[in-house]
């Protein structure tokens, strides 16, 4: 049988490059012990998870860069004991359409892991890049949905698909924008009532003191946030809600 050798181009492998894999070589050569060649091989795995990691923020750099804001696609509207609920989200669909071939482009993937504490669920997204490299990008925990007439199941299964797309936009960086014509706000325009009730639920939802937020964010409510700082303030909201269940788990 014939081996098949990679030719290496002088710009991949520069001839005055010493990696470890080349002390190794050396190493080899001049009947280095064994403990000197263990040293060395232990070196050389650190140099590929090194290479690995920024060839993944690489990747990661340049799909963010192409990657637009998603249009929102969907609408919830209804009315409860609480008073209605009205605003405009983009759904986990609409979100892999945009992205997936953009990530796909640059070697890139996704896919969560979860893990549920009685009512509580968690999940997790996790990023991977084709040279092996993959990391645990994002985390976001919420109680089972229990709103409207689903049983346990379907009450598990609305709350992972909500985790799995927030955890996927805090993962990639993505930005939702709702159609308005090429319209843009007015710098001192007030959020809309949609995006109140978007910002209020995603609060609610993510256990994040609406008072504390406020005072954060230096104003009298959350009306009072601009429509400019919209995906500001949202970011905030997720940013503080990990931040909560951290401090849960510490003091738990």
């Amino acid at each position: 049988m014939t081996t098949q050798l990679k030719t290496i181009e002088p710009s991949e492998a520069p001839a005055n490059t010493i990696t470890p894999m080349t002390m190794l070589d050396r190493a080899l050569a001049n009947g280095a012990g064994i403990e000197v060649l263990e040293r060395l091989m232990e070196l050389q795995e650190r140099y590929e998870a090194n290479q690995e990691k920024k060839a993944y923020s690489a990747a990661m750099a340049d799909a963010k860069a192409e990657i637009k804001p998603i249009v929102k696609n969907r609408k919830v509207d209804f009315t409860s004991q609480k008073g209605r609920t009205n605003y405009d989200y983009e759904d986990l669909g609409k979100i892999a359409d945009v992205i997936d071939p953009i990530l796909s482009k640059f070697g890139l993937s996704y896919r969560w892991r979860s893990k549920q504490d009685g009512s509580k669920l968690t999940i997790i997204c996790i990023m991977s890049h084709r040279d092996g490299y993959s990391e645990e990008a994002a985390e976001l925990s919420a109680d089972n949905d229990n709103s409207g007439n689903k049983n346990s199941i379907q009450a598990v299964g609305s709350t992972a698909t909500f985790l799995q797309r927030y955890t996927l936009k805090l993962a990639v960086g993505l930005a939702a924008t709702k159609d308005d014509d090429g319209k843009a706000a007015d710098p001192d325009e007030k959020i809309s009532e949609n995006q109140l009730t978007e910002l209020l639920d995603l609060s609610e939802k993510l256990g994040v003191d609406k008072i504390k937020f406020c005072e954060w964010a230096k104003i009298e409510a959350f009306s009072e946030i601009r429509r400019t700082e919209f995906q500001k303030a949202k970011n905030a909201i997720l940013a503080k809600g990990r931040q909560a269940q951290k401090k849960e788990k510490a003091d738990g």
